[in-house]
């Protein structure tokens, strides 16, 4: 629910309020045995839980006029009692502005320290060129929290005259320690795809790079991915759910790479060389995908999902993938991150330049 939401909604229930106040008061009459107009100060402190200040002071304002109104109609105005149920509901008003600045204050403190919390999670969030060589790519990311844009799963790319790289990973654990080691896992990244071209050496140095940080319960998986030529598909696992590879055709295959340990848990990792033809695609995800449940609560399978990644831009095929996921899981909220980054072989390779190396850039 927006704060636009919730400001209407509590204007409503502060304005039923005092309707359903004056309508006792009509209906009971001029009783002597029943009192209700201090009830009307109650508005204000409705209003204050979720409106500005001036608004509550607006409803308080009414209240007061209201208990005034009461004290003619009942003919009790000139009495003491009435005196203090008016003093009563105007104090209750009081309280009710003092209570909404308070809250006001507060709430915007929250957006500043919210507004620099979404600037440092996007500047980890790295974007992949939508053309690197040749290969087009799509990105998406879906925290499974609401409050956050980015989590523990991450993806990023390296390019130079020698090779090109993607990867794709997923860092144990939530919150702000998984961000914090997802953001090194990309720093291991560039380093290491920028220092060699075997791939192998890439998620060693990765590995090695990261144990220092790495608490003795903390790892992260990777897949990492190596274009040497149009042709080729190079791929290490470091402990993470197969990529999975489609053909023209929309028949796909998981892509099982030689397991190797999760990163920051050992160095040893074997390369897998295989064909990819232009046209072919190649959908490296986290276990947000992988271990998303069905109504019944069987886990989806990947395999079938290559359908929704044949034809139209890669763009729109990772959205009608995440349409499919997103009416099939048994709940509309994600229990986990979700990263995903699609690449798909155009079969035309850009004339070599001299340049330096690039990497995903980064949001501003």
């Amino acid at each position: 629910m927006t704060e636009r939401d919730m400001g209407r909604r509590t204007a409503l229930a502060a304005g039923g309020w005092l309707a359903v106040v004056l309508l006792a008061e009509l209906l009971t009459g001029r009783s002597p045995g029943v009192v209700v107009s201090p009830l009307y100060g109650l508005a204000a402190l409705i209003a204050c839980a979720a409106l500005p200040w001036t608004t509550t002071a607006a409803f308080g304002l009414v209240a007061i006029l209201l208990s005034v109104v009461s004290g003619v109609w009942t003919r009790t105005i000139d009495t003491e009692q009435h005196l203090i149920r008016m003093v009563t509901v105007a104090l209750m008003a009081v309280a009710a502005v003092f209570v909404a600045d308070v809250r006001e204050r507060r709430d915007q403190r929250f957006r500043r320290v919210s507004r620099i919390a979404d600037v440092a999670q996007r500047s980890i969030l790295p974007v992949v060129p939508p053309r690197i060589g040749p290969v087009r790519t799509a990105t998406r990311y879906v925290p499974a929290a609401e409050d956050t844009l980015v989590g523990g799963d991450l993806f990023d790319c390296f390019s130079s005259e020698q090779h090109t790289c993607f990867v794709v990973g997923d860092v144990r654990g939530k919150g702000v320690g998984a961000i914090e080691q997802a953001a090194r896992v990309i720093r291991a990244f560039r380093q290491a795809a920028a220092a060699s071209t075997d791939l192998e050496t890439i998620a060693a140095d990765m590995s090695t790079y990261l144990v220092p940080f790495l608490d003795e319960e903390e790892f992260a998986t990777a897949v990492l991915v190596q274009l040497r030529d149009a042709g080729t598909l190079t791929v290490v696992s470091c402990g993470h759910p197969p990529p999975l590879l489609v053909d023209r055709a929309g028949q796909g295959r998981l892509v099982e790479a030689p397991a190797g340990f999760p990163l920051g848990l050992g160095d040893d990792y074997v390369a897998l060389d295989l064909p990819w033809s232009p046209g072919d695609r190649l959908l490296l995800y986290t276990d947000g995908l992988s271990e998303a449940r069905d109504v019944e609560g069987e886990f989806l399978p990947v395999a079938p999902m290559a359908r929704q990644l044949v034809g139209g831009e890669v763009d729109e095929a990772l959205e009608r993938l995440l349409s499919t996921v997103r009416e099939q899981a048994r709940s509309k909220n994600a229990t986990d991150d979700l990263a995903l980054l699609l690449i798909e072989n155009v079969g035309q390779v850009q004339p070599p330049r001299r340049q330096r190396p690039t990497f995903a850039k980064r949001v501003r």
